[in-house]
């Protein structure tokens, strides 16, 4: 039987919807280490991004830095937590690594979505009587806002992705078929739970694309040039007449 055919009787069978380890509560674990770990990445990051966007200083700085955070390891860093914090606060090792993981992406996006406003456009504001607080709020923000989607996008795939390896350490998730499943060579388990993995990556990638776009403000989204009429024919020249 093909693997892959193999892998999708796996996740039908009734043994994997019930119990301890269904797949159903094992969805669930990983969307909640996803979505808290996302949420304080954003309520860390999101600030200083706009921060540095809308002064324009401390951007090597957070360019050096999310350069430095990308870098590390996310398995050994939570390795190092653990055995740091101790096996009675896995938890919070586990989320203080996706948040890391997600900080740079959420950064980035959201300070360059205001330095990627056209300065004529703030300048109008300011012409217009607007404070700096509404400057910022609500022009700086509202047409920073696509970039910072795209960020989020950005953090929550790499977040997705890696919350795999929580299974590791006991936390359970999508990664624990994979993690199980290896040193038992259950290989239809491992690629039915890299399928779900992958599965739930593009499910969100659609869903943050969308949203991406609606982001957009109305006036700035791309329309299609109405179409030319053709010509209508140069009337045909009188003939000379003497």
């Amino acid at each position: 039987m093909n693997l892959f055919a193999e892998a999708f009787a796996w996740m039908l069978a009734p043994a994997q919807w019930t119990g301890n380890y269904a797949l159903p509560k094992l969805l669930a674990e990983h969307l909640t280490l996803t979505a808290v770990s996302v949420l304080i990445a954003i309520v860390i990051a999101v600030p200083i991004g706009w921060l540095i966007g809308h002064t324009g200083k401390g951007r090597e700085i957070a360019v050096a830095v999310s350069g430095a955070a990308r870098a590390i390891p996310a398995f050994g860093l939570m390795i190092l937590l653990v055995l740091l914090l101790g096996v009675l606060r896995v938890p919070q090792a586990a989320i203080i690594t996706f948040v890391l993981l997600a900080i740079p992406s959420l950064l980035a996006g959201a300070y360059t979505g205001l330095e990627a406003i056209d300065r004529r456009v703030i300048d109008a504001a300011k012409a217009m009587g607007m404070t700096g607080w509404q400057v910022f709020w609500k022009v700086e923000v509202r047409l920073g806002l696509p970039l910072l989607v795209g960020g989020i996008r950005s953090a929550l795939l790499q977040v997705i992705a890696t919350v795999t390896i929580a299974a590791y350490i006991g936390l359970g998730g999508l990664g624990y078929p994979i993690i199980q499943g290896i040193p038992l060579q259950k290989f239809d388990q491992v690629l039915a739970g890299a399928l779900l993995v992958a599965a739930l990556a593009l499910i969100v990638d659609l869903l943050l694309a969308a949203a991406q776009h609606a982001a957009v403000p109305a006036g700035l989204r791309t329309s299609r040039p109405p179409r030319r009429r053709a010509a209508a024919p140069a009337p045909a020249a009188a003939p000379a007449t003497a």
